[in-house]
């Protein structure tokens, strides 16, 4: 009876070992325009912790980024899922995805004035730690992390994931701030070979504390298991590749904490 007793203990607390992690709606505004997004935290820990900003695909504020704060949650920070088209709205059609992408990207100013509307929400946080700022972005939120550290936004780790690496204002040497890590797929067809290779370049030239990883087979989009029935509705060149998707979860996990939550 004891050791059914501390088994079924043992079996409790794997369980709950995140049952501590909560979830709430938080509106926050970019000059008029009201933005939409989700934070995510583990209550049980106490005190402030590091905050990460986690960008949308083209599709809009989604259940999949608030699916990746709470990931991060899990592990110990407090994660915002970004809303960077206003009133959560979301696309149901690449058509309109695009129309919603290119109104961000119109000009510089624009996409940086909702990107730093999320991150004042985010450090006014009780559970954050303001010094200690990271952001993670998927698809159209890969190119969006990205450009705001070339911008020199006071980021400190900055991971994409099958963004766009291109830019018409590449980075600058001692601009920076942030260390950053690119995910990318090798048959990738709308990151092409080039635009990768160019990347490396413009970080190189700049001085900047980069990494890419190529996974050969892996094409637009291999972290989101709904690629392959997005893929196939609408005819795009994506797909979920598992084996991509956990291994750059991993690597982006390890570095964003070897970044934010170094060894004291």
């Amino acid at each position: 009876m004891k050791h059914l007793l501390i088994a079924a203990a043992a079996l409790s607390f794997a369980l709950n070992a995140h049952a501590e992690v909560r979830g709430k709606e938080v509106d926050y505004h970019a000059g008029k325009l009201v933005m939409k997004g989700y934070l995510a935290w583990d209550d049980a820990i106490k005190g402030k912790r590091p905050g990460i900003l986690v960008v949308h695909e083209w599709w809009g504020h989604n259940e999949y980024a608030r699916k990746r704060a709470r990931m991060l949650a899990e592990l110990g920070y407090t994660a915002l899922a970004v809303d960077m088209y206003g009133n959560g709205q979301q696309a149901e059609h690449p058509k309109e995805a695009g129309e919603f992408m290119n109104q961000v990207f119109a000009s510089a100013d624009h996409g940086r004035a909702r990107f730093e509307a999320a991150m004042k929400a985010l450090k006014s946080q009780p559970t954050v730690d303001a010094r200690d700022i990271g952001a993670i972005g998927y698809c159209f939120g890969g190119a969006v992390v990205l450009n705001m550290a070339r911008s020199g936004l006071d980021l400190k780790a900055v991971a994409s994931f099958h963004g766009a690496l291109g830019t018409q204002t590449p980075a600058q040497p001692g601009k920076v701030k942030a260390k950053i890590r690119v995910f990318t797929g090798a048959d990738d067809k709308m990151i092409p070979p080039a635009q990768v290779a160019a990347f490396k370049e413009e970080m190189a030239r700049a001085g900047v504390d980069f990494q890419v990883t190529e996974y050969p087979g892996a094409m637009h989009a291999f972290t989101n298991p709904d690629a392959d029935a997005l893929g196939k509705k609408f005819d795009m060149p994506i797909a979920y590749n598992a084996t991509a998707d956990q291994d750059s979860w991993q690597q982006a996990t390890a570095f964003l904490k070897a970044t934010l939550m170094p060894a004291k």
